[in-house]
């Protein structure tokens, strides 16, 4: 909201004006009732329950153990009392859902409203002429989170990831005038709801904005109005321009349509992502009936001769697959849990990731378009498609809705609106992409099957197979496991002939070792670097973070971070790709070194060091090993930064030093020295760009580091460790936690203040750490 100054000098309103103002968004995540049952109840059986539990959204119906055989899947109940407010007055009223899993219903005072399908959009549901003014107003829903054939994907018991359940995205209440700008998906009108912005004109010098603003008149009476735009960088007001007086009749809608131009406009990109305030305004004769800001950015997507530019310029977008899983709370993430996804995927030297296989949270989008992620937008779709005309139609509106929600992300490069690793019919693939074109007029389609798509997404795995050089923008669209993992590397995702052996595998838990998790390392560079003999535009990584397989009993290993956010050493190969000259302050950019070996008497006498950097120099207990330029060979030839092996005659005990060097000055160091025996803890608090939040129910990883005497890090396997909180907090992984390469993991919830909220650990005889999240 404007202060009434600012209002003053960009739209002349009066205070009465200002006062008129509608009421904001609420959120609405917090006392709520709920309960889970394995039966399918009605809702009579569930208003005789008597043991609601008090929670908060987002929520899950169970915490679940950190590797996930049997997910819980049935009714979970939720329950809260919505009490009037006087100024809610002559108001529309709803609530939206930002997802809810997977089909729920909804009723008021016993009376129901709605039911919807599918897990991942947001769905919203009108209360108005439904709520009670004189006396409480009882909400329930129930959430069926079953196997669904109209959903899809696959059964649980061989989906290969989990969906988990609850409503695990944020809920609003939302208070509008009779004359309102309408929701984006509720509004269910093709190329319009909402604020729709998009760019006819993008150049260095000049750029056109065309905002299409869809209204409501819910009155029964005609009513007239204007749209004011008013850009903004930071406070200040960039360009400001008002519409001309338009009339809505009763219980019908209305559109404007506003080109702002900007001259010299701060363009948005992986590099340089900036970002403008877009003010939207809806007067009813003086007086202020509705106000949205929205996050933009002025960008430009454009393929010449296959090769992406954005803003005119090319680039290469080397990338990795995301799944929104977070250990023990599934999908049940804090918006600071996913901004923090996105940093660590930022400083992992990426710029692209595909959103594998649904639509992940508005908070990671808006992550995206802050830290310079371009995204691939994709619906939920796993090795399965159905001929059901339900089936069918769901997923059509599903790709109607993902792109309703999304459109205004700059982050967004394009909509892949396609069932992956499901052999669809050219009739269907023709209804998605018609879709696309219709809601997003210039904007294009990507899909795992080269017929109907703009850009043609090959696994690598299936390019060793089936490849022919694409005519149309291609993406390696996963790569790094399969090929890695199982000679039978396809589509059969049950057939597990011939398995490869483990130290082979790109599937290394951190508790794997150094000799594993050099090979995952090898196998990622090995592949990267073939991606490059491929005309792609781009390639995606299987995947950022290890995660639940769910149908068996093991973690999906292939990430380069763990379940928990540990760094493993392909880590810091995707790390060591980007250039040098790329610094942020949001994220680890810049100049960069890291030693892959934990230097004990096992490590390999061939050190692998990872660096952007011309030349790194290594050092043993302070003798000069070498000074060596990157790697020459197969593996090598297309990388931008190739990593330095270092042939050491044999293993010495102590330290190992790379100092990097950039036109012969050194510009980073890292130190890797053999441990002793463990003798105490240190803890670590992940932040990740954002600080641990109070009131929003935040998830929030901290680290306890097994210790030597001297401070250096011990790399023992399931070492116990126990945690305990202070403060307005809670555990929510168990108490004691084993170590995985040295380290412990601890996930936390923050409750309603951070301050006095602090975490200990303990193991045996080791000294004890302790650290305050304040």
């Amino acid at each position: 909201m404007y202060s009434l100054a600012l209002c003053s000098l960009i739209t002349g309103c009066s205070p009465s004006a200002q006062n008129t103002a509608p009421i904001a968004d609420m959120l609405y995540d917090k006392d709520w009732q709920f309960f889970r049952s394995d039966s399918a109840l009605d809702l009579a059986a569930a208003q005789q329950y008597k043991n609601w539990e008090t929670v908060q959204i987002p929520h899950t119906p169970k915490i679940e153990p950190l590797v996930v055989n049997e997910q819980f899947q049935g009714d979970a109940w939720y329950k809260k009392i919505i009490t009037m407010q006087e100024s809610w007055q002559e108001k529309q009223i709803s609530l939206k859902f930002e997802a809810a899993m997977n089909v729920a219903e909804v009723w008021l005072n016993s009376e129901k409203l709605a039911t919807h399908v599918g897990g991942y959009l947001p769905f919203t549901v009108n209360l108005t002429k439904r709520l009670k003014w004189d006396a409480p107003n009882e909400l329930m829903v129930r959430l069926d989170n079953r196997d669904n054939p109209v959903t899809g994907p696959k059964p649980l018991k061989d989906l290969d990831f989990n969906t988990y359940g609850g409503i695990y995205r944020h809920v609003y209440l939302q208070i509008n005038n009779d004359l309102h700008i309408t929701d984006a998906v509720a509004a269910g009108k093709t190329a319009s709801g909402g604020i729709f912005v998009s760019y006819p004109q993008v150049t260095e010098k000049q750029a056109t904005i065309r905002i299409k603003t869809h209204v409501a008149n819910t009155h029964i009476d005609p009513k007239q109005f204007r749209v004011e735009q008013t850009l903004l960088a930071g406070d200040k007001v960039i360009v400001n321009q008002t519409g001309e007086l338009q009339t809505v009749n009763g219980n019908t809608d209305a559109e404007n349509t506003i080109d702002l131009v900007l001259a010299n406009p701060q363009l948005w990109s992986p590099k340089k992502p900036n970002l403008y305030n877009l003010v939207t305004r809806v007067y009813e004769g003086d007086s202020l009936v509705d106000e949205q800001t929205t996050r933009i950015g002025i960008r430009e997507f454009k393929w010449v001769k296959n090769q992406l530019l954005i803003n005119g310029q090319p680039i290469f977008l080397r990338g990795v697959n995301r799944h929104q899983e977070y250990p023990y709370v599934g999908y049940a993430t804090s918006d600071a849990a996913d901004y923090r996804d996105a940093v660590k995927i930022k400083s992992a030297g990426f710029d692209y990731v595909r959103l594998s296989h649904y639509p992940h949270s508005p908070a990671f989008m808006a992550a995206a378009d802050e830290l310079g992620l371009v995204l691939l937008d994709s619906i939920l779709g796993w090795q399965y498609f159905s001929e059901d005309p339900a089936f069918q139609a769901q997923i059509q509106q599903t790709c109607r809705d993902l792109i309703r929600r999304d459109r205004n992300h700059p982050s967004v490069m394009a909509w892949e609106c396609s069932l992956n690793e499901s052999w669809m019919t050219e009739s269907f693939i023709d209804s998605l992409t018609q879709i696309i074109d219709e809601e997003y007029p210039g904007a294009m389609s990507a899909g795992w099957q080269e017929y109907g798509y703009d850009i043609y997404l090959q696994a690598r795995q299936h390019r060793l197979e089936h490849y022919k050089k694409p005519t149309k923008p291609y993406i390696v669209s996963e790569y790094g496991d399969w090929e890695y993992y199982a000679m039978n590397a396809g589509l059969n995702q049950t057939a597990w002939a011939n398995l490869l052996q483990a130290d082979r595998s790109s599937r290394q838990l951190l508790s794997d070792g150094e000799t594993r998790l050099l090979q995952q390392a090898a196998n990622i560079q090995e592949a990267h670097n073939d991606n490059f003999n491929t005309p792609a535009f781009a390639d995606g990584y299987w995947v950022m973070f290890d995660y639940n397989r769910g149908y068996a009993p093991d973690l999906e290993a292939s990430g380069i971070m763990s379940i928990d956010r540990l760094p493993k050493y392909s880590y810091y190969f995707y790390q060591s790709q980007r250039d040098a000259n790329e610094v942020s302050e949001k994220f680890s950019s810049g100049p960069m070194v890291f030693i892959a070996s934990e230097w004990n008497e096992k490590s390999d006498t061939n050190v692998r060091v990872f660096s952007n950097a011309d030349e790194v120099e290594l050092l043993l207990n302070g003798k000069i090993i070498a000074k060596q330029t990157p790697d020459q060979n197969g593996n090598s030839n297309n990388l931008p930064h190739p990593p330095f092996t270092f042939a050491l005659e044999k293993f010495e005990a102590g330290e190992l030093k790379a100092i990097a060097y950039i036109n012969g000055k050194a510009v980073a160091e890292h130190r890797q020295v053999t441990a002793g025996a463990a003798k105490s803890l240190r803890l670590t608090l992940d932040t990740s760009g954002k600080a641990a939040q109070a009131g929003v129910k935040d998830a929030i990883f901290v680290y306890a580091q097994l210790v030597d005497s001297d401070g250096n890090p011990t790399y023992s396997n399931n070492v116990p460790v126990s945690f305990s909180v202070k403060g307005s907090a809670k555990l929510i992984s168990p108490v004691e936690v084993n170590t995985s390469g040295g380290i412990a993991s601890a996930l936390i919830e923050i409750g309603d203040s951070i301050e006095g909220v602090s975490l200990s650990a303990n193991s045996g005889e080791l000294a004890p750490a302790n650290i305050n999240f304040q």
